[in-house]
C-alpha cells in the first residue's frame, strides 16, 4: 500500500529521531527474505532494543540528512533495511550477524559508527565490540588489579611464614 505524503512525512520525521541519537547503523539487504523471518528478526532486534525499518531508499536518504548517518546515503539502493543501535554500539551488528549466519539472504552493505562510513566487511568487527557491562566489567578489573596485586603481595609474607611453619611442625 502506498504513502501518502504525510504518511511519508512522519516516517522521515520518526527515522530521523532514531537517527539523530543513534550510536551506530547497518544497513542490510533482506531481498528475498519471508515474512516470517522478517518478523523473526524484528523481534530479535526489538530484545536487543535495535531499532529496525524497511524503509524506501529516497525515503531513506532524508532520513539520514543532518545526522552522523548521512554518510550511508550512497549505499542505499535495492531493497534495505536500516538498523539503528541506540544504547550499545554493536548491538545492531549483533543482531544483523546473527540473524544472517542462519538467513544467507540477508547481507548487510554498510555499517556507520560516529559519522564513518565502514565496508560490510567491518560487520564483525563492530559485532565484536563489548556491550556496556562489559566494558565496565573491565574497566573495573583494570581498576582493581593493582589494588588485588598490593594486598596479595602484603600477605605474601605471613602466608609463606605460616607454610614454613607448618612443614617444621609435620617434619617433628
Amino acid at each position: 500500500m502506498p504513502l501518502n505524503i504525510e504518511a511519508k512525512k512522519a516516517l522521515v520525521a520518526e527515522v530521523n529521531t532514531v537517527a539523530a541519537s543513534a550510536l551506530s547503523a547497518v544497513a542490510a539487504e533482506y531481498r528475498g527474505l519471508k515474512v516470517g523471518e522478517m518478523t523473526e528478526l524484528r523481534a530479535e532486534a526489538r530484545n536487543a532494543n535495535v531499532y529496525l525499518k524497511v524503509v524506501k531508499n529516497t525515503l531513506a536518504k532524508r532520513a539520514v540528512e543532518g545526522t552522523d548517518f548521512q554518510c550511508m546515503q550512497d549505499s542505499f539502493s535495492g531493497p534495505l533495511l536500516l538498523a539503528f543501535s541506540r544504547e550499545d554500539p554493536g548491538a545492531a551488528a549483533r543482531v544483523i550477524k546473527s540473524f544472517a549466519k542462519d538467513h544467507e539472504k540477508l547481507v548487510a552493505v554498510a555499517v556507520a559508527i560516529g559519522g564513518e562510513l565502514y565496508a560490510e566487511d567491518a560487520l564483525d568487527r563492530v559485532a565484536s565490540l563489548p556491550t556496556l557491562d562489559e566494558a565496565r566489567a573491565t574497566l573495573l578489573a583494570t581498576f582493581m588489579a593493582p589494588a588485588s596485586q598490593l594486598v596479595r603481595t602484603l600477605a605474601e609474607p605471613g602466608a609463606m611464614l605460616a607454610r614454613a611453619l607448618q612443614a617444621r611442625s609435620e617434619q617433628s
